[in-house]
Formats: C-alpha cells, structure tokens, sequence
C-alpha cells in the first residue's frame, strides 16, 4: 500500500469496542520501522522552531535525526540531556499546542509526530536498558530539599543530581509521581512507566522519602536544622473545586481528583482484589471541558457505567482538552453537550443520593481574559436529566499547606504562591517554587519550572 508521507505514521491502537473493557494502555506506540518512517519527514530545518515550542528546550531535529538513522540510543541520550522524563512526555504531553505546533512541515501537512518519536526512543530504552550519567560530586554540591515527588519535582531532582548535589524529595504520598500516579489513568499513562522514569531518577543519586507531609511531619526550618541549604517546592494542587451549587452534597457526587485518586493510585479499578471500592452508576455527568474530565468520563465507561456525558459551558472549538483525548473519548461512546452548565444536583431526599442534573443551555458573548469568548445563560432555558453520579472536572487550586507553616512565604492569588521572575524565586532568599504551585497545567510546563529553578538553584549554591 502505498505511504501518505502528508499524514503521521499511524499509531496501532486498541479499538474502541474492546479497550472500554479494560484499562491496558490504548496507544501501542511505534515499531522500529514506524519511527523511522516518521522520522523521515522530518525537514532538519536550520532554524527549527520545534526547539522554540519546547518548554525544555529538547534538540528535536538532533534525535529525529539519529531515530532516522536508526541509532535510538543516540537519539534517547539527546532527549535526556534536557528531559528527565521522556516516557511520560511522550505520553501525555500536548505537542500539539507546544513542539507540534511550531513545526515548519505542519504549515501544509501534518506535523511530525515528535511526541510519538519521543515515546519511541524512551520505549526502547526501557527495552534495552538505560544509561545513567557519571555525576561526579564537585566542592559546591550542597543538600537540596524537594518538597513533592510529582513531574516538577522529579525533573528539578534529576538536574541539580546531574549537577553534583545531594538531592532529597519529600513526597506525602507512599508512591512518588504526584498527579501522574494519582491523576491520570492506567489506559493513558501506565504506573509501570511512571515508575521506570522514578527509578531512574533515584540512579543518579536522589533520595525520595514517601509518606513525609512537609508542614506537619517535618517543616522548612526543620530541615533547615538537617543542613540543607536550598528548597523546591512542588506541590501540585491539593484542593479540588465545587461549581458551589445547590445539591453537590448528595452521595454519588464526586470531584474528580477524588475519583481519579481512588481509581488509579488506589486501585479501585481491580476491586475486589484492592479494597477501594468507587460506586458508579448507570448514567454519569460530568462537567468541565479539560483533560481530567476526559480521563474521568473514560474512567467511568471502564467501571461499568452505560452512559456517561461531558457538560461544558462553552463550546467545542473552546474545549482546552487536547483534541486526541476528545477523539478517543467520542469513539469510547462519550457523549458531549456543550453550551450547558449545570445548575442544581438533583436528588431522592430520602436515601439521600443523586437521581439527575439541572442544567442551562448558554451563549457566547465577547472575549474573556482566557482568550476564550464568555459563556453567558440563556434564561428560561432550563432542562433535567437523569444521572447516579455527577463528577465535577472545573479545575483544582494549590495545596496550602507549605505556605500556611512557612512564615515569610508570600501567596498570590487563589493560593498560588509567589514568584519573582522565571526561576521560580519566592519571597524567601533560599526557596524556589514551580508546577501547579505557580499556575502551570501541563506536565511538560511543570518540568520546564523544575529545570528553570534547578538550574537557578546550583547557581545560588555555587555563588555561596
């Protein structure tokens, strides 16, 4: 057959009628042969602009280069040399909005598939085995304290261990990887593949420390007093939000946080076999328009649930989720109602559970600060539906616990703490913070905070 170099090389993935069954990743990622294909359409611009919508600044047309070549251990050690965590970038990443985006070729054909190249390379190093740098401890290195295990934090550990320190990560969960354990599923992003990039992270020296609450088991000052000289904190968002409409108390409620916890890092999803148990009804609703209320309505398909909607207040072409979880989502069976938000969680005041949803049909208006136009309620408008569960996927705000016990950390807005430039500089001389901490929502963005305040960091050390 022949080859349509204007498309991506197709990726094999499960069909929709039989991964709804599971939760076995549904990508299969590139052979050998695929990701030389692909990589040969790759232009090897002189200015490649790639480079410039990467936020770690991978040397993209360098390792496509060498996967053309077939040399993928060249091409994974090029990755590495900026990107701790390529399996996962790979993965869950929108390269679309960032890399993909940038791509000389994609202006009249499809863009290389850098995201799929970059899995590839990072697959067949898991395969082959990895290569940990030589890390030789230099007269500056210093103890570095890393207040939370998730992508922030484990790629700003990776970097200062690469440049010499001595690296600690402080994670309150027993399983290091933050929201890429806890928040996104197994069909996405497999917790095997979390934990290969976690173990590699402790082969050049770091030391993760699981179930250690920084501002209750231990504070800054505290570990100020075990000689460590510089902190990062990384904390990702601890505290989901409500739409604070009436009703959202009834049983059958959840947020979304809540629910992907239970499942992924707790494993509700093997019940019996781990005593998590998560009810799911017949019907499910759940409102918000991003990735995590496509990774929980794709969830709730696997649990059992016969049908299950996505609510957004806007509309399609505003929807922030990347367009290939939609996808995939729409051809699981989810089905989507835009320009509705819900109103009033309705519910059987006798058993106390949910029985439907309230919603309004909106319009859009004029542009608001997100750059998106504003949804505004149509009156009159109003209409039930039927539903056991509702899962509310608006978003999280950041966890307050290290700002409350560290007096002289200054807080922005919504709890997000404060910074003085790129780095991550807070208000306090030896304290960096990045990720969700400092509004970041990707992944990707969160380790481009790590790097930047890593490399900040050693500075800082070096200097004293």
């Amino acid at each position: 057959m022949r080859r349509d170099y204007q498309k991506k090389t197709r990726m094999v993935e499960q069909p929709p009628e039989e991964r709804i069954k599971n939760f076995d990743e549904v990508a299969k990622g590139y052979d050998e042969y695929a990701a030389s294909i692909e990589a040969s359409r790759c232009l090897q611009c002189k200015r490649p602009r790639c480079v410039e919508g990467c936020p770690v600044e991978i040397n993209i047309p360098a390792f496509i280069a060498k996967i053309r070549e077939k040399d993928f251990g060249g091409a994974i050690s090029i990755i590495k040399e900026k990107n701790n965590l390529p399996a996962i970038c790979g993965r869950v990443c929108p390269q679309e909005s960032q890399c993909e985006q940038t791509c000389i070729l994609g202006r009249k054909q499809d863009p290389v598939a850098i995201g799929r190249l970059e899995r590839f390379a990072s697959d067949w190093e898991r395969e082959h085995g990895a290569k940990i740098p030589e890390i030789n401890a230099q007269n500056h290195s210093a103890k570095v304290a890393i207040i939370g295990a998730g992508p922030a934090g484990l790629t700003a550990a990776g970097d200062l261990a690469k440049a010499g320190h001595k690296v600690t990560i402080f994670e309150a969960f027993h399983t290091p990887g933050g929201v890429l354990v806890y928040g996104i599923p197994e069909f996405r992003l497999p917790k095997s593949i979390v934990q290969a990039e976690v173990d590699y992270i402790k082969k050049l020296g770091v030391k993760i420390e699981t179930d250690t609450v920084v501002g209750k088991t231990v504070n800054l000052d505290d570990l100020r007093e075990e000689g460590f000289k510089a902190f990062f904190v990384g904390t990702g968002a601890g505290l989901p939000m409500f739409m604070r409409i009436p009703g959202e108390n009834f049983c059958g409620v959840y947020t979304a946080s809540e629910f992907l916890t239970r499942v992924n890092l707790m494993k509700a999803y093997k019940f019996p076999e781990y005593d998590t148990p998560v009810k799911i009804g017949k019907r499910v609703a759940v409102v918000g328009g991003g990735n995590v209320a496509m990774d929980a309505a794709r969830t709730s398909l696997r649990l059992g649930a016969e049908e299950v909607s996505i609510i957004y207040r806007r509309s399609e072409r505003e929807m922030p989720a990347r367009h290939e979880e939609a996808e995939h989502a729409r051809e699981e069976g989810v089905k989507f109602r835009f320009l509705t938000n819900p109103v009033e969680v309705l519910g059987d005041e006798e058993t106390f559970s949910v029985t439907g949803l309230r919603c309004i049909k909106m319009s859009l208006g004029m542009q608001d600060e997100s750059g998106r136009r504003r949804p505004i309620p149509i009156p009159d408008s109003e209409f039930d539906i039927e539903i056991d569960n509702y899962i509310v996927a608006i978003g999280q705000t950041p966890n307050p616990l290290v700002p409350r016990t560290t007096p002289g950390l200054d807080v922005g807005n919504r709890g997000v703490i404060a910074t003085k430039d790129e780095s991550g500089l807070t208000s306090i001389g030896d304290v960096w913070a990045g990720g969700i901490v400092t509004g970041a929502a990707t992944v990707i963005s969160a380790m481009g905070a790590g790097k930047k305040a890593a490399q900040a960091i050693d500075d800082y050390l070096r200097q004293k």
